[in-house]
């Protein structure tokens, strides 16, 4: 009984005493914010920025040293004699070593680094909108965590009103034993009903609990026994579908029409200037055999052909990379309809419901009244009234359970359709 005290007191608490008010919607956002893997938007993020620096780095010199030192099997050895007086002699060491430094510019790469970045952004977005995806899945566990606290409250106030309405019925039953007109035995009918109750709402508190602990760790606030739950307002819904996965979809088409570009990029030559300079021996001479500095320098041009050899393949493959997405998206598009559909003819079926369940409580209030009427004037017993009592509380929450069930139906189609 201190439990259906306690819970009656902060049923009636006005709203200016409680801790405050939460909507869904907060609720949604802040959960979202206070997931672990929000974080990855920022990691994403600067991945993208360093890869994309480091492509931009194509167009700045590029340095290479390069050094060396061979020995071969046989070297220039020339004696010729020019008279009779004078000899030529050239003999090249067989020991060889050279250090160079050289230096290219790119000047063209056929659009090359162009493309790899817009490969490099267009997997970023894939991998953020890969998340957005995965985060879109916390608004259905908020919902179902928020309808379900919402549907717990509801319950406990009917609970209350029963449980009142027990207690006024055991005072006046316990007068009827007074005067003859009932037994001990009904009055511990009662006194039954009333144990039952509180074990039920022991079993609500404990619900609520769990609930409200979870939607506390979900939106990362805590959540008082005291917080109202504001219930969402009942709005049209629009039915054209804007769902995340969709855009995920569009993303990876993006990347496909990125790749396909750069196959053909991949068919250009590349364009650049070169420097080279540094000291061997021999050097640039082959026919000295000393160490001697030197230096080239010029314009290069590079065409790998062998990429036609594979276009063709390649840009098939990205054909049937498209035609798979497409029929992902469409068979996406194909079960989210089906999930539509059903979530409207659930709406209809709970405002149905809902007309008529104010008629129901009412002839079901009346029949309580008639029966009470009848225990006091000893023509009917108590367990007939309790059937009664217990009848009408039933209907009182059916009606709660199809307004939260209405509700919540209306954030599903919401959710189904990311509007």
């Amino acid at each position: 009984m201190k439990i259906l005290s306690t819970l009656i007191v902060l049923i009636a608490m006005p709203v200016s005493t409680v801790m405050g008010q939460l909507t869904i919607d907060h609720c949604q956002e802040k959960a979202k914010l206070n997931y672990p893997q929000i974080k990855q938007f920022e990691l994403i993020e600067q991945s993208r920025d360093y890869n994309l620096s480091n492509a931009s780095k194509a167009y700045l010199p590029q340095v290479a040293l390069t050094a060396k030192a061979t020995y071969q099997s046989d070297a220039i050895n020339i004696d010729m004699h020019l008279s009779d007086t004078r000899t030529l002699s050239i003999h090249q060491s067989k020991d060889q070593y050279q250090a160079a430094l050289e230096v290219n510019q790119l000047l063209w790469d056929g659009g090359i680094t162009s493309t790899q970045k817009g490969i490099l952004k267009a997997n970023a977005e894939i991998d953020k909108q890969r998340l957005e995806v995965e985060l879109y899945t916390i608004k259905d566990r908020v919902n179902q965590l928020f309808f379900g606290l919402l549907l717990i409250h509801e319950q406990l106030q009917q609970n209350t009103l029963l449980q009142d309405e027990l207690q006024t019925n055991f005072d006046k039953v316990t007068a009827y034993v007074k005067n003859g007109v009932a037994n001990q035995t009904d009055l511990d009918a009662v006194k039954l009903e009333q144990l039952n109750n509180s074990q039920r709402c022991t079993e609500l508190l404990n619900t609520h609990k769990t609930y409200r602990e979870m939607l506390s760790a979900m939106i990362g606030e805590g959540i008082e026994e005291t917080t109202i739950l504001e219930k969402p307002s009942i709005v049209p819904i629009n039915d054209q579908i804007n769902r995340p996965e969709l855009n995920l979809f569009d993303r990876q088409l993006n990347l496909l029409d990125n790749q396909s570009q750069m196959i053909q990029t991949g068919l250009m030559p590349k364009l650049g200037l070169f420097v080279q300079g540094g000291i061997g021996k021999p050097g640039l001479n082959m026919l000295s055999s000393d160490f001697s500095p030197f230096y080239i320098g010029g314009i290069r041009l590079s065409w790998n052909i062998s990429s036609f050899y594979t276009q063709k393949n390649s840009l098939n493959n990205l054909k049937m990379g498209r035609a798979t997405i497409s029929n992902q998206k469409e068979t996406f598009l194909f079960n989210n309809n089906l999930k539509i559909n059903q979530q409207k003819n659930e709406l209809d079926k709970s405002r149905e419901l809902i007309k008529s369940d104010d008629e129901i409580i009412r002839l079901h209030t009346n029949i309580k009244n008639a029966s009470a009427a009848k225990v006091e004037n000893g023509v009917q017993t108590v367990t007939d009234l309790l059937r009664e009592i217990n009848a009408e509380s039933m209907a009182r929450q059916q009606k709660a359970l199809h307004e939260i069930q209405l509700m919540m139906g209306i954030y599903n189609l919401k959710y189904s359709t990311n509007n």
